[in-house]
């Protein structure tokens, strides 16, 4: 919980330091507990993993020696994708084609705009589908276009109260605006909708650090390490 803090207080956002984690642990799949075993540090705006003189990239596990905002933006980028949410019943079959297809889009950035166009031929044929709403919204997050962001999240939630991705979505996009006490609100609310969702209590615990509330964070650190091993 320490090293995590200390991470954060270097610099490093808490998506950052969630995609190091599990990149750490794909380099390592011997580690059970990658902040207490290996060193993981802030360089350069990003958070590395140093082992035997060496500053290991835990995205891919090579050895780096120059550092890029490119490279930066696609860790970014990838952490994103943990917000995704794919449907349990579909439906329309036309609707659910499209959906599908623009799953397969929206992982590549050249193909951001053709998965913006799917997800909307969906919501035109079916206003409530939440999972299209939340998926929509993630790519207008990545695309920094963060008021169309939210109205997507809170359209979601209105179509299924039970979105937790779309709560915990709001409560990321906060986060990248400083809203902090409201990140809290929304990160709380995806607790409240699924109790182990890991990443709900990875990322509060990340904000609540930053303001301050070490012991509120500490528990919400041992929450996630329990669900994570």
């Amino acid at each position: 919980m320490r090293a995590a803090a200390n991470l954060l207080e270097s610099g490093a956002s808490v998506r950052q330091v969630r995609a190091a984690l599990d990149g750490a642990r794909r380099i390592a799949p011997g580690v059970r507990t990658p902040l207490a075993e290996l060193r993981l540090v802030v360089r350069d705006r990003r958070v590395v993993v140093e082992q035997d003189r060496l500053r290991l990239d835990p995205g891919t596990g090579q050895t780096l020696l120059d550092f890029d905002a490119g490279d930066l933006e696609r860790e970014t980028r990838e952490s994103l994708l943990t917000g995704m949410v794919r449907p349990l019943i579909p439906p329309a079959d036309a609707a659910e084609m499209w959906f599908q297809r623009a799953s397969e889009w929206d992982g590549d950035p050249e193909r951001w705009e053709s998965a913006v166009e799917a997800y909307e031929r969906v919501l035109d044929m079916d206003p409530g589908y939440a999972a299209a709403w939340n998926n929509l919204g993630l790519l207008h997050h990545r695309m920094g276009q963060y008021e169309r962001a939210g109205q997507c999240y809170r359209a979601a939630l209105e179509a299924d109260d039970s979105c937790c991705q779309a709560a915990f979505n709001l409560g990321s996009l906060h986060e990248d605006l400083g809203d902090l006490s409201v990140a809290v609100t929304w990160y709380r609310r995806a607790l409240e909708l699924e109790a182990d969702y890991a990443d709900a209590h990875f990322n509060l615990a990340g904000v609540l650090a930053k303001l301050g509330r070490g012991e509120d964070a500490a528990v919400h650190w041992r929450r996630y390490l329990e669900l994570d091993l």
